[in-house]
């Protein structure tokens, strides 16, 4: 009865821990984006306004 227990257990921890890497790849690819949209902003001079990667 108590393998049963460490079985539950171990699965809850396992799927946390992919839960857990797939919040860290959203952060990523949002940062990613964000330096991009600063990046761009740095080439073309702007200090504001429309967002040059935005489609209109």
């Amino acid at each position: 009865m108590g393998i049963w227990l460490e079985l539950g257990i171990f699965g809850l921890v396992f799927v946390f821990a992919f839960w857990q890497m797939h919040d860290v790849r959203k952060a990523q690819e949002k940062t990613r984006q964000q330096r991009m949209r600063e990046q761009a902003q740095a080439a073309t001079g702007q200090t504001g306004g429309e967002d040059p990667t935005e489609l209109k």
